[in-house]
């Protein structure tokens, strides 16, 4: 059974790091990237996101698919405009402005601790 703990907190460290990357890297995005409106591009055939083409500080033209999930749609349709945080040192790495989804990382997070503290009273009860 203790085996059992053990992969509960294994797995629970996993979501809880999970959770804890998501949120460094929404947060050092948001404060540390540049901020640029892109233009918001139809979706790719056989893609649910739409596309955000950019320009970078040094002049590159940049497109990728929308970092916000599916489930949510952006705040204009295709043509219109929309505010972006890009990593200056990897700019396909992004955050819409306003639609940050750092919720979902909070549950990884809360979920984790959860499995973790879960995984050290079902050691501590069976050892």
């Amino acid at each position: 059974m203790v085996v059992l703990a053990a992969f509960t907190s294994l797995g629970g460290l996993v979501a809880f790091l999970a959770g804890a990357y998501g949120l460094r890297r929404t947060r050092r995005t948001s404060e540390a990237g540049r901020v640029v409106q892109a233009l918001v591009k139809s979706p790719q055939p056989g893609s649910e996101r739409p596309l955000l083409q950019f320009e970078t500080h040094d002049g590159r033209v940049v497109e990728v698919p929308s970092p916000a999930p599916p489930t949510r749609r952006l705040p204009l349709p295709a043509g219109g405009l929309v505010g972006i945080a890009y990593n200056v040192d990897d700019p396909r790495e992004t955050v819409l402005i306003g639609a940050e989804r750092s919720g979902l990382d909070w549950v990884f997070v809360a979920a984790g601790a959860a499995l973790i503290v879960l995984g050290v009273i079902l050691a501590l009860t069976w050892a």
